[in-house]
C-alpha cells in the first residue's frame, strides 16, 4: 500500500477525538487478549475435553444469529457491557490461585461473550461513524490497529514464556493494563452517550418547531397563502 494511504488514515485519526478513543480501546483490549490467549489455549488443551472446547467455539460463532436481536440497541449501552465484561475478567484473574480448571472455564466463557460483544459493537460503530469518516478508511484503520495489537500481544506472550514468567505475574500485569483500558472505555462510553443525547435533543427541537408550524398553519389559514 502506498505510504500516502497510511498518512491519510493517521490524519483522520488526529482530527477526531472519538476516533482516538476508539483506537486506544481497540489496541489495548486486543493486546491484553492476545497476550493471554496462548496461555489460555494451553490450559484449555490440558484441562478441557474436546466437547467443551467445541462448545465454546460454537457459542463464539453465534454472533451472526444474535446480531438481529441487538439491531436497535444504543451504542453506548454496548460499550457499557464491554466495561462490565472487562471488569469481570480482571476479578476472575484471582481464580488462577484457587482452581486452574475453574479459571479456564470462566475465562473461556468471558472470552466467548467478549467475542460476541465485539462483533455487535463493530456493526453498530460502523453505522455510527459513517457520517464522520469514509467507511473504507474506517475499516482499514480498524484492521490496522487490530493487526498491530495482535502482533504486539503475540510477541509479548512469546517473550514472557521464554523468560519463564509465571502466569500469576502475567495476570497481575494484565490486570493493571485492564484497569487502564476500562478508564478509556468509560471515556468512550460517555462520549457516545453525549453525542447520542445531543442528537436526540436536536430531533426533539426540530419536532417541536415542526409542530408549531403545523399549529400555526391550522389556526391561521392565511398562513398557507
Amino acid at each position: 500500500m502506498p505510504t500516502r494511504h497510511y498518512r491519510k488514515l493517521f490524519s483522520e485519526l488526529r482530527r477526531s477525538r472519538l476516533l482516538k478513543l476508539q483506537a486506544a480501546v481497540l489496541f489495548v483490549t486486543t493486546f491484553i487478549d492476545w497476550v493471554l490467549m496462548p496461555f489460555l489455549t494451553k490450559l484449555e488443551g490440558t484441562h478441557l475435553p474436546v466437547f467443551m472446547i467445541s462448545l465454546y467455539m460454537l457459542l463464539g460463532a453465534s454472533d451472526g444469529f444474535v446480531q438481529p436481536f441487538f439491531k436497535h440497541v444504543r451504542i453506548h449501552n454496548i460499550y457499557l457491557s464491554v466495561i462490565l465484561l472487562d471488569l469481570l475478567q480482571i476479578f476472575v484473574y484471582a481464580l488462577v490461585q484457587v482452581d486452574i480448571v475453574l479459571f479456564t472455564y470462566v475465562m473461556l466463557s468471558i472470552f466467548t461473550l467478549q467475542a460476541i460483544t465485539f462483533e455487535i459493537s463493530r456493526v453498530h460503530t460502523i453505522d455510527f461513524m459513517k457520517e464522520a469518516i469514509d467507511l473504507k478508511d474506517y475499516l482499514m484503520l480498524r484492521s490496522l490497529i487490530i493487526s498491530a495489537a495482535i502482533i504486539a500481544g503475540s510477541l509479548s506472550s512469546m517473550i514472557l514464556d521464554a523468560l519463564g514468567v509465571s502466569l500469576a505475574a502475567i495476570l497481575s500485569g494484565l490486570a493493571l493494563l485492564g484497569l487502564f483500558a476500562v478508564v478509556i472505555e468509560y471515556r468512550l462510553y460517555r462520549k457516545f452517550r453525549k453525542v447520542l443525547q445531543e442528537g436526540d435533543t436536536y430531533i426533539v427541537r426540530q419536532t417541536g418547531t415542526l409542530d408549531k408550524k403545523v399549529s400555526v398553519f391550522h389556526d391561521d389559514p392565511e398562513a398557507s397563502q
